[in-house]
């Protein structure tokens, strides 16, 4: 209700009322582009090479909304950028040249967005090659070298538009444009999604009642990554009061805060990505070889006993993965040393090691329920699949990055809003 409220008070605000709409603009040419066919595929060969499982190539046609399963300008979606960035954000740590880039404010941060852009193209050209070579080969209607060469260009081409699209939007819009551009594609799911299961209450597949539970069962989960999302532990921190020249500096309290879910949705992307590479290995063998039935019947989430060891593995990974990330994203070590630095403590712990274990043992502390909670959300659907006649597509991963998406459009509107009553009462 508090949602509709604020979406209510900034569509009053002329300003504010534009960015909404050239996002939404935007988004809608998104999806039109996502309908476009890339030339030369034979669509039929298509149809019948994603009629069933294909393990990796879920989470690609997850982030571009079916355009990667329909083989459209945009399959390729804005997975290049995000490989990019966090190759980036990686390297950042480990390459200290990068490491003082970004910290020398606005410029650096705008010379690895450059760099960004140039290995999210290269990387898009490396898997257009890829996929046109390899996994799409069986489906293209000419196989001489231009028609190749022209599909390579076109779904690099469709990437680098979508990553020009998400920038307009952060310059001319509301909300980050990268972020929005997946959750378009998520929600453009859901009507896809409505129809199968109403298809299946029709043809008696599944009852009243199941539909019933698995949308209350939604709506509990959702509301439990709300909580989870905006969760956070505040570290309180004390500043000492300080004389320069003569003037006071320093004497107020303020906190650290450390979030419940310090590395979003990325712990669960890793993971599904390495437990269902098996799974791709597969599509390009023979599914009567003895490794494609040992990894459907083990490692697959729909066989029989593998869907509980993929469960397993699931949920040890994201917990993993989340710890690992969480470790670089945020180090008790540096913001210790600032804190030191700026004559910051916290009360009742010293400055310097006690404070770097202390803030550690507080981080893994809170971590670990982060880490619980992405490994329910992400093995959740798998379950409700195997005990219901749900095909469950609107996954743990998919709710993960739309809730967290609409939090932060929401906090953006709210911002905006602040700063225009701020500037009223200025004047």
């Amino acid at each position: 209700m508090e949602m509709l409220q604020t979406i209510g008070k900034a569509w009053k605000v002329p300003d504010i009322r534009k960015k909404i709409i050239f996002t939404l603009l935007m988004l809608v040419v998104f999806r039109i582009g996502s309908n476009i066919p890339i030339p030369g595929i034979d669509r039929s060969m298509l149809e019948e090479m994603f009629s069933g499982q294909y393990g990796l190539f879920d989470l690609f046609d997850l982030f571009s909304g079916g355009a990667f399963g329909n083989m459209t300008i945009f399959a390729l979606s804005i997975t290049p950028y995000i490989t990019a960035s966090i190759i980036l954000q990686l390297l950042t740590i480990a390459i200290p040249s990068l490491e003082r880039l970004a910290r020398e404010g606005m410029e650096g941060r705008k010379k690895i967005t450059q760099y960004t852009r140039y290995l999210t193209v290269a990387l898009a050209l490396i898997q257009a090659a890829g996929m046109t070579l390899g996994l799409f080969r069986s489906a293209l209607i000419s196989t001489d070298w231009f028609s190749i060469v022209i599909i390579i260009l076109t779904l690099s081409a469709g990437t680098a538009f979508l990553m020009w699209l998400g920038e307009q939007i952060n310059e001319h819009g509301i909300g980050n444009g990268i972020s929005l551009i997946i959750f378009g594609g998520i929600v453009a799911r859901l009507p896809a999604a409505i129809h199968t299961t109403w298809s299946k209450y029709v043809a008696g597949e599944v009852s009243l009642m199941t539909i019933i539970l698995f949308i209350i069962f939604s709506v509990v989960v959702i509301l439990g990554i709300i909580e989870v999302q905006q969760g956070q532990r505040r570290v309180p921190v004390q500043y000492a009061k300080r004389v320069v020249g003569r003037k006071m500096y320093g004497g107020q309290s303020t906190h650290i805060p450390i979030k419940v879910n310090q590395a979003g949705v990325i712990p669960v992307i890793f993971a599904m990505s390495i437990l269902q590479f098996p799974l791709t290995i597969t599509y390009f063998m023979n599914s009567q070889s003895a490794f494609s039935l040992w990894v459907t019947k083990w490692l697959s989430p729909s066989g029989s006993p593998g869907v509980w060891i993929y469960a397993l593995f699931y949920a040890v990974l994201t917990i993993f993965f989340t710890y690992f990330y969480t470790m670089i994203t945020f180090n008790p070590a540096e913001v210790a040393n600032n804190m030191k630095q700026n004559g910051g403590f916290i009360p009742g712990i010293r400055p310097g090691r006690a404070t770097v274990e202390y803030l550690t043992k507080v981080m893994n502390r809170v971590t670990f329920v982060g880490a619980l909670f992405l490994a329910a959300v992400a093995i959740l659907p798998t379950l409700v699949s195997q005990f219901t006649a749900l095909d469950i597509h609107f996954g743990g991963t998919s709710l993960l990055i739309a809730v967290g998406v609409a939090l932060d459009t929401m906090k953006q509107l709210e911002q905006q809003l602040i700063m225009r009553n701020y500037s009223g009462f200025l004047k």
